[in-house]
């Protein structure tokens, strides 16, 4: 069930597009905002909202990797794998991130919830590369000292 702030903010979202399609990601994202992700239950409450299908829904969801349809950790670290960032060494700051957050891969979450490590195609910073995202700060030029430093900051 959809709460009345989650409702609010999708009718606002709603009264802004000619079309509920317009506003599929917003939907989404105001979604997972109050909840953390995306869950089968809050798709079929956002259709039956909005008059979306769960179909079309999930199609947004699964496309845009910004939606979480799994439960995430309170910070979400995206690790840019792109050409760039991969000549740039990528791979070594994936296997010492993995190592400093005690994750074996792409998609695992830290066992204290704090951090979710996943891939991001790229984050349109090729000439800072190597770069990453926790959250919605953007971080280049990274190199293998700063790494505990950075993670340092999320709580």
């Amino acid at each position: 069930m959809l709460s009345p702030d989650e409702i609010r903010d999708i009718d606002e979202a709603l009264a802004r597009v000619p079309r509920p399609e317009g506003a599929s990601i917003e939907v989404l994202q105001i979604v997972q905002r109050h909840r953390g992700w995306v869950s089968d239950e809050a798709l079929r409450d956002v259709a039956e909202h909005t008059g979306l299908s769960v179909h079309e829904l999930d199609g947004v969801a699964t496309f845009y990797n910004l939606i979480y349809r799994k439960p995430v950790g309170r910070h979400v670290i995206h690790q840019c794998d792109s050409v760039s960032c991969w000549i740039m060494g990528c791979e070594r700051l994936h296997a010492a991130l993995c190592e400093c957050l005690g994750v074996g891969g792409f998609g695992e979450t830290t066992d204290d919830g704090r951090f979710t490590l996943l891939p991001i195609q790229c984050l349109g910073t090729c000439d800072h590369a190597p770069a990453l995202m926790v959250d919605e700060d953007l971080h280049r030029d990274l190199s293998l000292d700063g790494m505990d430093e950075i993670l340092e900051g999320y709580e």
